[in-house]
């Protein structure tokens, strides 16, 4: 490690104040960016603890949406009987990152932030068509993701929160790296109340997570594992690595998405 400045604020105020200051990081449960600052991949002036905050956790239902505070931990998450209740694969999800360690420190507004292409949450926000809130203004889901580690966020941004529309059923399924339990390829489907089916894969891309339109159009039309056999996953712009090839991944899109068909029927 080097030295660096610390300040751990408890009003999202102050903590933008504070992100103002040259090379300042903000820093949500620490599970991603220590590690980098221990491999001086990163080495920021100034670290912005954001898990003082209270205004930034917690989890309610309004209307037909289901708002997640971005210092939410993914245990709370997990443990959450409102989020159970409205997005069962959300608790799917949560529960299934990591250990409990990195449970109960990391939290989904770091996650979707760093935009890990192995990632979790950022195959449920894109799937179910989420809205991130910043300190800024909010951003659609599609708009929000721009590649390996890259955001539409702007320097000195924060996610406050994630605004989920709550969808007819959901699941995930993870097919994990055993050493980091890190996906390697995993989707997140949704059934949607306009009656489409939408389809969100992370740890396959080359270029992080994406969403599979002809899964979606095929399983819109026809729910079913057979409708999954149909379509044509294309090996080609899918991550190759020591621990698959693109042709494997491009399999377990299809075998995951197959899971969580036979999970929701």
């Amino acid at each position: 490690m080097y030295d660096f400045q610390f300040t751990r604020p408890a009003d999202l105020s102050v903590a933008v104040d504070a992100m103002k200051a040259e090379g300042a990081q903000a820093l949500g449960g620490g599970q991603t960016l220590i590690p980098v600052l221990k491999q001086r991949l990163a080495q920021p002036t100034t670290l912005v603890d954001l898990s003082g905050i209270e205004s930034m956790k917690g989890i309610r239902r309004m209307g037909d949406m289901l708002i997640i505070g971005g210092g939410t931990t993914h245990g709370t998450v997990a443990a959450s009987a409102d989020v159970a209740s409205a997005i069962k694969g959300l608790t799917e999800l949560a529960s299934k990152i990591g250990d409990p360690q990195v449970r109960n420190r990391g939290t989904i507004g770091g996650s979707i932030a760093n935009n890990d292409p192995a990632a979790c949450y950022p195959a449920a926000v894109l799937a179910l068509g989420a809205t991130v809130e910043t300190n800024m203004r909010e951003i659609a889901a599609q708009d929000f993701f721009q590649g390996l580690y890259a955001t539409s966020l702007e320097e000195g941004e924060i996610v406050t929160a994630v605004k989920f529309p709550i969808p007819v059923a959901s699941t995930y399924q993870k097919f994990e790296q055993p050493a980091s339990r890190f996906s390697l390829t995993s989707v997140f489907l949704a059934k949607m109340e306009d009656g489409s089916v939408r389809v969100g894969v992370t740890g396959a891309g080359a270029d992080g997570v994406f969403r599979h339109e002809g899964l979606e159009q095929a399983l819109t039309n026809d729910f079913s594992t057979g409708a999954v056999d149909g379509v044509s996953v294309s090996a080609e712009g899918m991550s190759n690595d020591l621990h698959a090839t693109p042709e494997y991944r491009a399999n377990l899109i299809k075998v995951m998405t197959k899971r969580a068909v036979a999970a929701l029927a």
